[in-house]
């Protein structure tokens, strides 16, 4: 591979999507795999006694999609729901939790500081999901699949009268 093709994108390899593309996914699926999934893990194998619900269902949630971002390594456009996923809810927190306490200039010394500094790699994450592919696999086929549906619903009703 040249390095001109590996930022050109090829539409008979992973649907038209920049191999630099792939290969950025692959480095975010190994950063959730080997930082949220072990950081997940450890806690719920090593922890003892009862559980906080909100703090375990957290906890349940990284451990899961952290762990499913093993498959994201193998087939990283069929996992792209797991890193949009990840970016939606930690840019959410970001502008729900910690955008206000920043403002407020409450944030630094918070128990939220450190929560923000890790989740803000979340939106720079964003910027190598390749957002064509996920328009036309994962919006423009569903809407094409409903309106195809419709129109043979209205085709099977006009054959019928």
């Amino acid at each position: 591979m040249t390095l001109k093709t590996f930022f050109t994108s090829d539409p008979a390899r992973h649907d038209g999507v920049r191999p630099v593309q792939i290969a950025c996914l692959r480095v975010i699926y190994l950063l959730m795999c080997s930082l949220m999934a072990f950081t997940a893990w450890s806690s719920i194998l090593q922890h003892q006694g009862d559980w906080e619900p909100y703090r375990a269902m957290a906890v349940c949630v990284w451990a899961a999609y952290g762990t499913l971002s093993l498959l994201g390594l193998l087939h990283p456009l069929r996992m792209l729901p797991v890193v949009l996923f990840m970016i939606f809810y930690k840019t959410l927190w970001l502008a729900v939790v910690a955008y206000p306490l920043w403002q407020a200039g409450r944030l630094a010394g918070s128990s939220a500081e450190e929560l923000t500094y890790i989740f803000l790699a979340a939106p720079a994450f964003a910027l190598v999901v390749p957002w064509g592919y996920v328009l036309r696999r994962f919006v423009l086929v569903s809407w094409r699949r409903t309106a195809a549906s419709a129109a043979r619903r209205t085709m099977t009703a006009l054959h019928a009268d």
